[in-house]
């Protein structure tokens, strides 16, 4: 099973990354001392392996970490070992975007082509799945219909995170699996930006050239200040992570010229509802 780590699972590997450069020791250094493999070290670095907390404690004690600091993060790496709601699902949820999602406090979100997925029909999502991915049966669609409902669960949560979502006024007006379908995905987008943690804006056509033009992406935050923004940025040939402050600066910004173009929240509700009457 393809380990996909959690935000405390980056929030330990960055710790571990600044412990040993602090101490001036490259990768081999620390194989050759604790009897790995450099590729071991690497993997557990870069979040390519789930990270066992007695392997943790073994390297905190080599670093020297002390109390408290070590207490906490030898609990970080028990819990970056968890197992979330979506390891049932490996076989349809490819990436860490979803478990990075979990755990987010806000979520911005553009999308030019695509209602997005936290607030998709079942008969929306169902169209969608069919026609954008080569699945061999229907149990494959019906695996990545169940899976999806399971993941918009998040937004009911007591501690549902900030969803912010703009589209592009072509998502509203394209018919995505017939009238009937589009009309009712329509009616639930107008349902869900009258939810308290939710708000929607549509692009006008009107707005001519607009800095979402290169596409789709996400901006994931967290409440602990010590977990950066993430950009996400989804494309057919693999998902990008970006985390260094200059690209999710940039990512930021584009989503502020967004939105400053758009329709604000009451116009686009109004303009959902006529496309739904439509």
């Amino acid at each position: 099973m393809t380990y996909k780590p959690t935000v405390r699972g980056r929030r330990l590997v960055r710790e571990l990354r600044r412990l040993r450069e602090e101490k001036g020791l490259t990768l081999q250094d620390v194989a050759d001392q604790t009897g790995w493999s450099r590729a071991t070290v690497s993997r557990l670095e870069t979040g390519q392996t789930r990270p066992r907390h007695g392997d943790v404690a073994d390297l905190l004690g080599f670093y020297g970490v002390s109390e408290p600091e070590r207490e906490a993060l030898v609990t970080l790496a028990k819990q970056a070992g968890t197992r979330g709601w979506w390891t049932a699902y490996v076989d349809v949820f490819t990436g860490s975007y979803v478990a990075l999602e979990d755990e987010a406090s806000g979520i911005r979100t553009w999308d030019a082509q695509l209602i997005h997925g936290l607030l998709q029909t079942e008969d929306y999502a169902r169209a969608v799945i069919t026609a954008g991915r080569m699945l061999p049966t229907q149990r494959d669609v019906d695996r990545r219909i169940d899976a999806r409902k399971t993941r918009q669960e998040l937004l009911d949560r007591l501690d549902a995170p900030r969803l912010h979502a703009i589209f592009d006024e072509a998502v509203i007006r394209r018919p995505i699996g017939g009238p009937s379908v589009m009309n009712a995905q329509l009616l639930a987008l107008a349902d869900a930006a009258r939810r308290r943690n939710v708000t929607i804006q549509i692009l006008p056509y009107a707005a001519g050239a607009h800095a979402g033009l290169d596409g789709r992406f996400t901006i994931l935050s967290y409440a602990d200040d010590a977990d950066p923004d993430i950009a996400y940025v989804e494309g057919t040939m693999g998902d990008v992570y970006l985390e260094q402050e200059a690209e999710t600066d940039q990512h930021r910004k584009r989503f502020e010229e967004i939105t400053a173009l758009s329709l604000t929240p009451a116009e686009s509700l109004s303009l959902i509802i006529e496309a739904a009457k439509e």
